[in-house]
């Protein structure tokens, strides 16, 4: 029995699309309420992009400003990596890069969304370098993106 391989790629590409949608539905449930805009990365075919960074939720940041800027000039960053269907969960490798990303654009938080057909989007938050497992699952939403 032979694998054909467009195929099963074109099934990929299908479940990542839906995955991100399925994420972004998931997420919009909460950030109605608090001003979060939601920016996807495709590649030039529509595709998934490369890179680690898969969804970023950013908005305005209306707290205590730094010195020398105003009310609202500073921005708050969600990194999101997105996994649909039975794709592997990210290697310690993919954290690292991860961590690497949020710390150069001062990202507030890092989260991997997983979604399986038939099933709601679940969410893991990133840990710090030195956690035996990176990735710790988060049942609110509304802790994230308050």
């Amino acid at each position: 029995m032979s694998v054909d391989w467009i195929e099963a790629q074109q099934k990929a590409a299908r479940t990542a699309r839906w995955a991100v949608t399925m994420v972004k539905v998931r997420i919009r449930q909460v950030v109605s309420r608090t001003r979060w805009q939601l920016v996807t990365f495709y590649g030039k075919a529509g595709s998934e992009s490369v890179g680690v960074v898969d969804l970023l939720a950013i908005r305005k940041d209306h707290r205590e400003p730094y010195p020398g800027s105003r009310r609202g000039d500073c921005l708050q960053i969600i990194l999101i990596q997105v996994k649909g269907g039975s794709a592997a969960k990210p290697t310690s490798e993919d954290a690292t890069r991860l961590r690497i990303v949020a710390k150069r654009h001062g990202a507030c938080q890092v989260l991997l969304a997983t979604w399986k057909k038939g099933r709601a989007a679940r969410f893991f938050r990133l840990r710090r370098a030195t956690a035996s497992d990176p990735w710790t699952e988060t049942t609110s939403l509304d802790s994230v993106f308050r």
